[in-house]
């Protein structure tokens, strides 16, 4: 079994992962477009391919860059998903809103969107997003997902892309995915996995947890984690990460002392996964 995270360390780490991703939208863009701070490399237009590579949906392409630069996922859970109209769908750790606004359009006017993320920065650029957009049944909420700011029993849907790995308590995460989804529900996530146990040394590198990296889960725990809860039906199929997109997520590092990862290790390692499972 993992080990528990102490309160100090939860703190701390809730800080680190909020600091990265305010950071990364409020740094001002290079002259390609790009900040310094966030997952994308070089200009919007660059941004839009590393999205459209991870998207199904070719709704995506229709976004504007003020999401489609922001988007820090791993997956496409809406696809995943396989939404139809009039559900209602929550979407945990929701950033900029893509996934949110992906869902929108497939759930359409019937249906409704709830984005939950803890970062108060996020939950401002989503709503100005949203404006933007125009999406009339999306809605956004500050909360943190161990924690979800959403009635029981309320939510046909619940999707997340690679969020869920930077939780301190996926435990909690789990069972809050099952009170807030009615009888016949179903989970359909994007996140990052592990393939066995990690070393406890390697967990304490913040900058690394917060890029989604360290915070990682084993696979066969993750499942354990969701039948624990109460769902049914859990599948893990896993999506091989290449060396550059788990590079991508460690060239932020800022702490002098942070581990000297190897992309290439890590490869066996690590790696994104489909994972579904259902609320009977």
């Amino acid at each position: 079994m993992a080990a528990e995270i102490s309160t100090s360390d939860d703190i701390t780490i809730k800080k680190a992962v909020r600091d990265q991703y305010s950071n990364a939208i409020k740094v001002q863009p290079d002259q390609n477009g790009c900040s310094s701070n966030s997952c994308c490399s070089g200009s919007s237009s660059e941004s839009l391919s590393k999205v459209q590579s991870l998207y199904e949906d070719p709704a995506v392409s229709d976004l504007p860059d003020e999401v489609t630069d922001i988007s820090f996922g791993c997956g496409d859970p809406v696809t995943l998903a396989s939404l139809l109209p009039g559900q209602s769908v929550l979407d945990l750790g929701s950033g900029g809103g893509i996934d949110c606004f992906l869902a929108g359009k497939k759930v359409g006017e019937t249906g409704h969107v709830i984005g939950v993320d803890m970062t108060p920065d996020m939950i401002d650029r989503a709503r100005t997003n949203l404006i933007k957009v125009g999406a009339k049944n999306v809605e956004f909420r500050l909360g943190e997902i161990e924690h979800l700011p959403v009635e029981d029993a309320t939510i046909d849907v619940a999707i997340s892309n690679c969020v869920i790995n930077l939780s301190t308590n996926k435990p909690q995460v789990f069972r809050e995915i099952y009170r807030v989804l009615k009888p016949g529900g179903r989970v359909a996530v994007s996140d990052v996995v592990t393939d066995g146990e990690i070393a406890e040394d390697v967990r304490k590198d913040m900058d690394s947890w917060a890029g989604c990296v360290t915070g990682a889960l084993d696979a066969k725990l993750y499942t354990e984690y969701l039948r624990a809860a109460g769902f049914a039906n859990v599948k893990v199929v896993p999506v091989y990460m290449d060396e550059e997109s788990i590079q991508d997520s460690l060239d932020d590092s800022s702490d002098p002392n942070a581990i000297n990862w190897d992309a290439a290790d890590l490869q066996k390692k690590f790696f994104s996964a489909k994972i579904t499972a259902d609320k009977l």
